[in-house]
């Protein structure tokens, strides 16, 4: 097969707190796996995301601890990055949004628009405090939402029923979240998003077209729907000093709003990615060949910003950084939002220490039976739970039981009694053959599951198969033929063998640390996948540390690798651990603390 241009999106989060489990099966694990299974196959992926630095969620959060925003995103990037290394989140580039290239790319797209006649100024009022003396962001204002009638909606977007508001002033009985106090509305002059006359132009068109089958129903159908219904111009510019200031004279002390350029940071982290490289035209491949694929992995609650939003920002920014005036960067080929995960039954709430904080959890935990379990309940069609004892019950009574132990059986039959050796197979009987030929059709049926987003449809497979070598070996008995046939124990170790190393890539993309640690024990060489790096990237005024990823090295391919006979093997170590039930009641008593 030809070889595909895959650019894989990741939801940027917030740098306000540390990142949760709702947070990494939302976005960052399952675009970790499909970026993974498409570096197997050979294609060209390239898997980009930074943290969020601006907006309101992170003043809010570095006024309430006495610091700045600058401190506190650097803060919680660094701790960002620390996550994705322990969690093997195999990032080309995890850089931010106050990057100068970030700033100059936002800015270019915003003068694209306006020149394209798709942003218009517009004086409204807006939320004012008398007590500071200067307008609120929504994010500073709290009230009742005026559709559900939640109390404490914020001013942007009612986390109750998920209403967006176009401002504020929507709220009823708005009020300052930091000291309370009542607001008034004055009057302000901001840029607007003309969404209706994208719609026009060619958003409605795309969405309703036919090539969108590929496409979650609950995703598409929101889209479409949304823009059915009516859209209304929406303000990409705000009254506040932390962000990247509109480059427009008169609007000093305006910066762009952060739903606006965070989405931007897609195409400005391939931008320094390419300048990283030492080739800056590199990034065109993923954003101007029409062949290629791009895919963004979020969260329900941002469908519209990136299945509506962002596709009319790239429509409206047409001739942005190329020849042709007409032509505009890539649409989304998908947007597989995941659903919500809950917590042992309750919403996650950060404010109540309700949830899995991921970076603390990997000091206790191994990354692969955490990837594995959030995989495993994965909400890739309806919401879903964390479960302590779901997760110990399924390391146990799957990872273990089931491909923990063929691998665990197999390796130290070989050691028992071959001396480590693979054994010569003589001549494969029907049973031998059809085994290994339905694990090379594994790589048809897992890989269009990884390929379609359908990750826990994958891992099923994977169980499947590798109940299958189980199913083998209880009727070859390679412990019973060792007191009287060894040329059948040896032929029975060998397809066993051969079976396990093409299951070692097909679990791959979800168990990358314990698959490495099979590909030595195997007595292979190199590593399936390459190598993270943190690196430090040098600007004009300012240096900022970013996640990289060299997969330059990578031997691992999407194929049964073949184990020789007569190979020596190293001596095999457990790929995972039986948990006692006791630690899901030690995690379950550190919730709420």
């Amino acid at each position: 097969m030809p070889q595909e241009t895959v650019l894989v999106c990741v939801a940027w989060p917030y740098a306000n707190a540390d990142i949760h489990q709702g947070n990494v099966t939302g976005s960052h694990l399952p675009a970790d796996i499909y970026a993974r299974y498409h570096r197997l196959k050979g294609n060209r992926v390239l898997m980009v995301s930074g943290t969020d630095s601006h907006g309101t969620p992170v003043t809010v959060a570095a006024e309430a601890r006495g610091t700045s925003a600058e401190e506190l995103f650097e803060y919680y990037h660094g701790r960002f990055i620390d996550l994705f290394q322990s969690l093997g989140i195999s990032f080309d580039l995890f850089t931010h949004t106050d990057t100068e290239n970030h700033h100059r790319v936002s800015q270019d797209l915003f003068l694209s628009l306006l020149e394209n006649d798709y942003l218009y100024p517009r004086t409204t009022p807006q939320m004012y405090s008398p007590a500071s003396g200067k307008f609120l962001p929504d994010r500073y204002v709290e009230g009742t939402c005026p559709n559900c009638g939640y109390e404490h909606a914020r001013g942007d977007q009612c986390d109750n029923c998920n209403t967006l508001f176009e401002s504020a002033a929507e709220l009823k009985s708005p009020r300052s979240r930091t000291d309370d106090t009542a607001l008034e509305l004055r009057d302000t002059e901001h840029y607007f998003l003309d969404l209706p006359a994208l719609a026009d132009d060619g958003l409605s068109a795309w969405l309703h077209d036919d090539n969108k089958e590929h496409w979650r129903s609950q995703v598409i159908n929101f889209a479409r729907n949304f823009v059915d219904q009516g859209l209304i111009g929406r303000a990409v510019t705000r009254d506040m000093d932390w962000g990247i200031p509109v480059p427009v004279e008169g609007f000093e002390g305006k910066v762009l709003y952060v739903w606006f350029e965070a989405v931007i940071g897609y195409l400005s982290a391939a931008i320094e990615w390419a300048a990283n490289q030492g080739d800056s035209e590199a990034w065109r491949a993923w954003w101007q060949d029409p062949t290629a694929k791009t895919v963004y992995f979020i969260g329900k609650d941002n469908i519209p910003f990136h299945a509506v939003f962002w596709p009319a920002q790239l429509l409206g920014a047409r001739g942005l950084y190329s020849e042709d005036p007409g032509a505009h960067l890539n649409l989304p080929y998908d947007v597989p939002a995941n659903e919500f995960m809950n917590m042992e039954g309750r919403k996650i709430s950060g404010s109540r220490r309700w949830g899995v904080w991921m970076l603390d959890a990997l000091t206790r935990h191994d990354p692969d039976p955490l990837r594995y379990y959030l995989t495993a309940v994965m909400p890739e069609s309806r919401d879903s739970d964390w479960s302590w004892r779901g997760y110990v019950e399924r390391n146990n009574g799957e990872l273990v039981a089931n491909w923990g132990n063929l691998v665990n059986r197999v390796l130290n039959m070989t050691q028992r009694y071959f001396d480590g050796f693979v054994p010569e197979p003589g001549q494969l009987a029907a049973q031998d053959q059809a085994l290994l030929h339905a694990i090379d059709q594994g790589f048809e049926t897992v890989g269009a599951f990884y390929d379609a987003s359908s990750f826990r449809a994958a891992l099923q497979e994977c169980l499947r198969l590798s109940t299958l070598v189980n199913q083998y070996l209880e009727e070859a008995s390679p412990w019973t033929t060792a007191k009287t046939d060894m040329a059948a124990t040896g032929r029975s170790l060998y397809v066993a063998l051969q079976a396990i190393s093409g299951l070692k890539a097909l679990w791959a993309p979800v168990l990358p640390f314990t698959s490495q640690q099979l590909h030595q024990m195997l007595g292979e060489e190199g590593t399936l996948f390459g190598r993270q790096i943190v690196e430090q990237i040098d600007e004009a005024m300012k240096t900022h540390t970013a996640l990289t990823f060299d997969g330059s090295t990578a031997v691992g391919r999407w194929a049964r690798s073949e184990v020789p006979a007569g190979r020596s093997l190293p001596k095999p170590a457990p790929l995972f651990k039986r948990l006692d039930i006791e630690i899901a009641d030690e995690e379950l008593a550190r919730l709420g603390t």
